[in-house]
């Protein structure tokens, strides 16, 4: 990679599990070993080259500065398995399988879209959505491995038909999207203005938009706005607390930190259930 700059990271970050932990659907694994990041006009290719040293292709001023806060850096994902091992058998299983994974904070009008899309969509299924729309209304980014686009700005889909949006195979969930895009376009919803909330009043916010129920919300005040208490219940989730916790719900022994354990559980779930 350009530069060979090389950060250490030394608490939790296995790259492929963040892949498909099902937060982010703009993430690529590339053929030499490493992986794509893109938030805003900002990409990120990053590879692990020896234990806790990463090959990355920007300054580390730059990752200071953008992906630091991305990966959730500031947070250690090792201790906090540390702290609650014990407390839940199946919680330990999921918590060894899952490790490196990490909660991004990620775009919150990104997140908000992406996971208005996410309804009974599978994973492979939303990317595509999700790379349509971007190639359509985002904006172009030249790197010096490829030509990406940056994720689509709110005005860029509120200013599209709903006839020109379910080009990307958003389905039914077209009108949701428009009206989404509406509302941030229009200033009726400041996404910057939600992250002054209480975790309850900005769920409460969120599910106003059309299209956007309880898991989705909990989806984008988790990936978005780093609520880690909050936990989205897909179906996954749901097979697990009654499959593996004998019908009752493990988050309340988890705290502010419930929603770092779903991903571990949804990435188990997914990987060996």
């Amino acid at each position: 990679m350009a530069g060979n700059r090389k950060i250490v990271i030394k608490d939790d970050l296995d790259l492929e599990k963040i892949r498909v932990s099902g937060q982010a659907f703009r993430i690529r694994a590339m053929d030499d070993g490493t992986y794509r990041f893109i938030t805003g006009e900002d990409v990120l290719y990053i590879r692990n080259t020896n234990a806790d040293e990463y090959e990355i292709s920007c300054s580390e001023e730059e990752f200071k500065a953008v992906w630091h806060d991305y990966f959730d850096l500031d947070r250690s994902y090792s201790l906090i398995r540390k702290e609650f091992r014990g407390r839940h058998g199946f919680i330990d299983e999921s918590m060894d399988n899952g490790k490196g994974i990490r909660i991004l904070r990620q775009d919150p009008f990104e997140m908000l879209i992406t996971f208005i899309i996410s309804q009974r969509k599978s994973i492979p299924a939303i990317a595509s959505s999700v790379e349509k729309l971007c190639e359509r209304y985002g904006k172009i980014i030249d790197t010096k491995r490829e030509k990406i686009y940056s994720f689509p700005t709110p005005n860029a889909l509120f200013e599209a038909s709903d006839e020109e949006l379910a080009k990307c195979s958003l389905g039914y969930r077209t009108p949701y999207v428009a009206d989404a895009a509406y509302r941030v376009a229009t200033g009726q919803m400041d996404l910057s203005a939600l992250k002054k909330l209480t975790d309850e009043e900005l769920f409460n916010e969120l599910i106003k938009v059309h299209g956007v129920g309880k898991k989705v919300a909990n989806c984008i005040c988790l990936f978005a706005y780093s609520r880690m208490g909050m936990v989205p219940v897909d179906v996954w989730i749901q097979r697990a607390i009654e499959q593996r916790c004998d019908g009752v719900s493990p988050f309340e022994l988890f705290g502010e930190y419930a929603g770092i354990m779903q991903q571990y559980i949804f990435y188990n779930m997914r990987m060996n259930y």
